[in-house]
């Protein structure tokens, strides 16, 4: 038991280390997209319970809003 525990646990800091690496380069409007997205994820699987339904609602609501953030910034 205490192997699998290990095994999971260096797959969760490989997958963390990769996952922080792909954001490099990123744009900073793709960074909050990314980022809105990942939290209305949260805060929809919150709202509803759990639900599919809400998690991806809350995300392409979270994402959408996070692309919209800084787009005066983008247009000077």
């Amino acid at each position: 038991m205490k192997t699998i525990q290990n095994l999971s646990l260096g797959a969760l800091a490989a997958a963390l280390i990769l996952g922080l690496g792909a954001c490099s380069g990123m744009s900073s409007r793709d960074k909050n997209t990314a980022i809105g997205a990942g939290v209305g994820a949260v805060g929809g699987a919150v709202l509803t319970g759990g639900s599919t339904a809400g998690t991806v609602g809350g995300a392409v609501v979270g994402g959408v809003i996070g692309n919209q953030v800084d787009k005066d910034k983008d247009k000077k």
